[in-house]
């Protein structure tokens, strides 16, 4: 009866990650359509841009404090920086070039939200995060935001944001 009980708890606890994962890969793929297209309303409707610039804010002082004759200067600087990137950088058709590094190119057809879904890895705080291969690090990171799933966070190298 015991294990009945713990195989019915594990088996309710993957259909709660299941259905996250589901739902997030909605959002998620409406966001890849936008990048495809280079449609900025609906990119900009699944894009959370002050989170991302904090992001690029924080990794870009990080950066500066490698380097003990930056730290000062980055922290100065890191703001501002920030914020231009998150103006320039966080658009559609930079996102696209990224993807295209991936091998997604505009020909390319876009997976349905169930293989999104197994791309999706769900987090420890409620967001859930894309990886490249199943089990892999995260690489896009999306939090549910007023009913809707965001990109809030990009884990790749900041140099694989170019104009």
């Amino acid at each position: 009866m015991r294990f009945a009980a713990l195989g019915l708890a594990a088996l309710t606890l993957a259909s709660c990650a299941t259905a996250q994962k589901l739902d997030a890969a909605g959002d998620v793929h409406a966001l890849l359509i936008s990048i495809r297209d280079d449609d900025q309303a609906a990119f900009d409707a699944h894009v959370d841009r002050q989170a991302l610039k904090r992001e690029i804010q924080a990794r870009l002082v990080a950066e500066g404090r490698k380097d003990p004759r930056l730290s000062g200067v980055a922290a100065i600087l890191a703001p501002g920086l920030a914020e231009l990137a998150g103006e320039t950088l966080v658009q559609p058709q930079v996102f696209r070039l990224v993807a295209e590094r991936y091998g997604y190119t505009p020909q390319t057809k876009i997976p349905n939200p169930v293989v999104i879904s197994q791309a999706l890895k769900p987090l420890p705080d409620g967001r859930v995060c894309a990886t490249r291969t199943k089990g892999g690090p995260c690489l896009l990171t999306f939090s549910k935001i007023e009913g809707t799933w965001k990109l809030t966070g990009f884990e790749g190298g900041l140099s694989e944001l170019r104009i």
